[in-house]
């Protein structure tokens, strides 16, 4: 047997002499009343970006969890006061790069409301579709990093491959993958490129099809379940308390979704559900996201048949580029030929398009709040005008830094290993926390 006794005190704690062999001893013995405090992250695979989190262990187990940010402040909010309205949507759109869509939706929502103009129906039905389509691969993201935090690999593989069938119908529609800039302050900024709707309809036949593989792979696979049963519990007192929104809240029970509660874009006159789950830990976080795509894929359905001819910018010449007027007048995604001939042959309308290029328009003093739910839950933005050509403010409430306040709740007195399914479950893009 091999001796362990107490040598001398110090201020870091007990020190040990150890003859022998047994470190089994060690281990017990060194383990009496001391904590150890570890960082996690800032640059950790588990983080979802350069999140940090400041973790007292008692053995394994979580006794304090601090969060950090600022890592990858980018100072959105602030630049934007520099630049025109409409050259904020280039802004917004790179603070939650999972869900562009949303980000530039919201804030040009604000300023429609500022301006007191209606968006053509056939702009605000693209918005939805796009939306719908942005959700569905901001979830598979979550469920290709969640799934391969937990060693769930093929969650992963699968997660990414159907979400770049979003991004490629994404990229035909707006011209790019990511921070699209195609929301724009009355409408869009161009309208369906030809064989967009036939893109769109075989996305929904493939996703149809594969993400309830997804699902069954997952809802019936043991370590699946128990690395989210119980595991970062939150409930509904404790999402009220701390401002938590979307599907964390909505799976302790609560049906709480913008679309429905406080409809907007014409959310009113599709017909969905709203998934809730009443377990209020990752594992119906993980049944309510899953839900949610389906749901939206029935959304993305309704909106194409919905999609009329029409104008997808408003025909306000205050406001509206005359390009953009010309591009999408008939509502058919024409060619280029209209912007070369209204340059050609009008020199006011040249002239007009360059100052609303370079100056933009003025918006009439006053400030709005306008929230919509984002894959994350409550995305709100708050803009203040001053009657000029650039926003006085604007201030976005991001689901992302919200609810990461809840991380703390989520983990303490869990295990060291549930603090990262805790993490995967509130889903947190550091660029929208880090704005």
């Amino acid at each position: 047997m091999s001796a362990y006794t107490p040598e001398r005190e110090t201020t870091e704690g007990t020190v040990y002499t150890v003859t022998g062999g047994d470190w089994d001893a060690v281990v017990a013995g060194a383990g009496d009343d001391q904590r150890m405090v570890v960082n996690m992250g800032p640059q950790h695979p588990s983080t979802h970006g350069v999140l940090r989190l400041v973790l007292e262990l008692e053995g394994e187990t979580v006794t304090s969890a601090r969060t950090v940010i600022g890592y990858l402040h980018t100072g959105i909010e602030k630049n934007m006061e520099y630049r025109n309205w409409t050259q904020g949507v280039t802004f917004v759109t790179r603070m939650d790069y999972l869900a562009p869509i949303f980000n530039e939706t919201a804030y040009c929502l604000a300023v429609e409301k500022l301006l007191g103009i209606e968006v053509p129906e056939r702009a605000t039905t693209i918005r939805v579709l796009c939306m719908e389509i942005n959700r569905i691969a901001s979830h598979l993201v979550w469920l290709a990093t969640g799934g391969m935090e937990l060693g769930a690999l093929t969650a992963m593989t699968n997660g990414f491959r159907e979400r770049e069938l979003c991004l490629d119908v994404l990229e035909t529609i707006t011209g790019l993958r990511m921070n699209h800039a195609y929301i724009r302050p009355g409408g869009v900024s161009q309208d369906l490129p030809p064989g967009a709707v036939e893109k769109v309809r075989e996305l929904l036949e493939t996703l149809e099809e594969r993400v309830p593989i997804v699902d069954q792979l997952l809802t019936g696979q043991p370590i699946w379940q128990q690395r989210l049963q119980d595991v970062a519990y939150l409930d509904v007192q404790g999402c009220l308390a701390l401002g938590v929104t979307g599907p964390i809240l909505r799976s302790a029970g609560l049906a709480w979704d913008l679309r429905k509660t406080q409809p907007y874009c014409g959310y009113e006159n599709y017909d969905f559900e709203v998934p809730t789950a009443t377990t209020a830990d990752g594992w119906g976080r993980f049944q309510v996201r899953v839900a949610e795509m389906k749901e939206s894929m029935k959304i993305v359905e309704q909106a194409l048949d919905r999609l009329q001819p029409g104008p997808v910018m408003i025909e306000d010449k205050k406001i509206g580029w005359p390009a953009q007027l010309a591009l999408g007048s008939d509502g058919m995604g024409q060619s280029l030929d209209h912007v070369k001939k209204i340059m050609g042959t009008s020199m006011e309308a040249l002239i007009h398009h360059f100052k609303l290029v370079t100056e933009g328009f003025r918006v009439p003093a006053g400030q709005v709040y306008v929230p919509i739910e984002s894959p994350r839950g409550e995305l709100g933005v708050h803009a203040v005008s001053d009657g000029g050509t650039r926003p006085f403010r604007v201030h976005v409430r991001e689901p992302s830094f919200v609810n990461l306040q809840s991380a703390s709740a989520m983990c303490e007195g869990s295990l060291i290993a549930d603090a990262i399914a805790a993490v995967a479950s509130i889903d947190p893009v550091m660029g929208g926390v880090d704005r």
